[in-house]
């Protein structure tokens, strides 16, 4: 999860909203990622997506089965749905979101068992310092 917060604050000190990603397998990061939808002018650049597709590309398969991923921010709906789609095996994020959170917060994708696959959920580790960094970045902003 630490290094989930380590994307998060490379995002956020370039203007992004700090949320880090990262996708482990068998003991190995596999893929990582920040927010980059103002980088990239890209809607769907969530770090969550951002570190499933760098997870993919270096497995070679879409399939992550068998895969973490932690992230710093609970998934919104898009992540959430791109994450049971990826077949990750289990969540882990930090900070819950009651604006848009899939993972519990508003509704959960992510563990819904009408869906073809869902994942095993954990929520909390490192929750402070990723409400920290998200707070005193939109502190900022204002």
């Amino acid at each position: 999860m630490s290094i989930a917060l380590e994307c998060a604050q490379q995002g956020g000190s370039k203007g992004e909203v700090p949320v880090g990603a990262v996708v482990v397998r068998e003991g190995r990061v596999i893929g990582k990622g920040n927010n980059r939808t103002i980088r990239d002018a890209d809607p769907t650049a969530h770090a969550e997506v951002v570190a499933l597709r760098a997870a993919a590309q270096s497995q070679g398969d879409w399939r992550l089965s068998g895969a973490t991923l932690y992230v710093t921010l609970e998934p919104c709906s898009m992540c959430a749905g791109a994450i049971v789609l990826s077949r990750i095996a289990r969540v882990v994020f930090a900070a819950h979101d009651p604006k848009a959170g899939m993972g519990g917060s508003l509704d959960n994708i992510l563990q819904d068992k009408r869906l073809n696959h869902y994942c095993e959920v954990d929520s909390g580790i490192l929750s402070s310092e990723s409400s920290s960094l998200l707070k005193s970045f939109f502190r900022q902003r204002r």
